[in-house]
């Protein structure tokens, strides 16, 4: 999808002078105000916010376009929490609809890709009592114990929160705990929307947005690395998400910890919001864009593909997104129990093809965005050649 270039739209005589301004702004490094990223959500023409998150992720990236290999593990989908938006958990009373790994059960998953190339493992799924800082230490300990070079990326906010209250421990001696037990980065799930009006309504009783700040902090603060995400299309408004977005970069500027904002679509399907529409795709994509100039301090910006489908995927690398996440190989059910995509695994090919189609450059990464291996000219066995004839004997 071409988008036009920054020159372009700061040429064109229809453009108001605020968002002129705006344009400028960004074309010249200046850092957007809140007021400056309400104007862009309530003005700004899809077009317009192309060309600018387009603009600085080239200036960033060229270009490169990140995916990793990587892999699910979920303990649970039952959660002590009742969050309005989720259609993943199982509550207490309906325990027996849903799944509880042992320590046991979570080795064998991981033991299962003993012999892929994976570099990653995600951990994340719901909260209860049995999973708590000796059960994720140790499990932690074990997986380092039984293939070292597997990179932990594990839990949220959420669950430190509760796992640390229920230790009697702070938050600064259980991320000290869980670094020494083989913890190497935090994901950015949990952040949902930071302001109390509407984290209360949608996500009431999990730890607070100052609360989820402070815990990466201090993580970072140990010099690890993290990741952030913001939960849009709900009941949030536009000043909602620029106060989300203005509270990441104040803390990124803190502590430079944040590798990749991850902005988190909002599905409808089997939850207690179902009434409500789903986003767009010309809003999802004005929403990357916006996230992608707001936070000039974050390297990456990610298009969680299982979330939002490949298509969209494919669309939001011309709107600021220089990363689509990984393989995953259809080891998450967070998405697919609400709308999103039911079986979400790709091949290595699949994602490098994907990518190439709309121009890019497939790097295959580590999590810490290490460059594993450039795939721009990697062929496969399935590519078949084609010159546009059919070759015929000749006599």
């Amino acid at each position: 999808m071409h988008t036009p270039s920054v020159a372009m739209v700061l040429r064109d005589p229809t453009l108001s002078p605020h968002l002129r301004a705006a344009a400028r702004k960004i074309y010249d490094g200046v850092r957007l105000t809140p007021a400056d990223g309400l104007l862009l959500y309530e003005e700004a023409p899809l077009g317009y916010l192309g060309a600018l998150a387009n603009y600085v992720r080239e200036q960033k990236h060229g270009d490169r376009t990140y995916f990793n290999r990587n892999f699910h593990v979920e303990p649970t989908n039952v959660c002590l929490y009742t969050c309005s938006f989720c259609s993943y958990s199982r509550r207490m009373k309906k325990r027996e609809d849903g799944w509880e790994y042992s320590l046991e059960d979570i080795m064998d998953i991981v033991k299962k890709y003993d012999d892929t190339l994976v570099t990653e493992v995600h951990i994340v799924g719901g909260v209860l009592p049995q999973y708590d800082v000796p059960f994720y230490t140790e499990l932690f300990q074990r997986i380092k114990a039984h293939r070292p070079e597997l990179h932990i990326k594990a839990l949220t906010p959420v669950e430190y929160h509760y796992i640390f209250k229920k230790a009697k421990i702070s938050y600064e001696e259980g991320m000290r705990l869980m670094k020494e037990a083989g913890l190497d980065s935090m994901p950015g799930g949990g952040a949902e929307i930071f302001a109390d009006e509407i984290r209360d309504q949608i996500a009431g009783g999990k730890c607070s947005g100052e609360q989820w700040l402070r815990i990466h902090e201090i993580w970072h603060e140990l010099g690890m690395r993290s990741n952030a995400t913001m939960l849009y299309g709900h009941i949030e408004n536009y000043g909602h998400r620029i106060d989300h977005l203005e509270k990441l970069r104040a803390l990124q500027d803190k502590t430079g910890g944040f590798q990749t904002y991850i902005p988190l679509k909002f599905r409808n399907e089997n939850n207690e919001l179902s009434h409500l529409p789903e986003t767009t795709v010309v809003e999802d994509l004005r929403n990357y864009a916006i996230g992608r100039l707001y936070l000039d301090n974050f390297d990456h910006v990610k298009a969680y593909w299982p979330m939002i489908g490949r298509t969209t995927a494919q669309l939001s690398l011309a709107f600021g997104v220089d990363d689509l996440d990984g393989t995953i190989d259809d080891t998450t059910r967070i998405y697919s129990m609400a709308g999103g995509e039911q079986h979400p695994a790709m091949s290595t090919e699949d994602l490098v093809k994907m990518i190439r189609s709309v121009g890019r450059q497939p790097i295959e990464r580590d999590t810490l965005y290490g460059v594993l291996k450039d795939f721009t000219d990697v062929g496969f066995a399935s590519d078949k050649e084609y010159r546009g004839y059919t070759a015929l004997p000749v006599v």
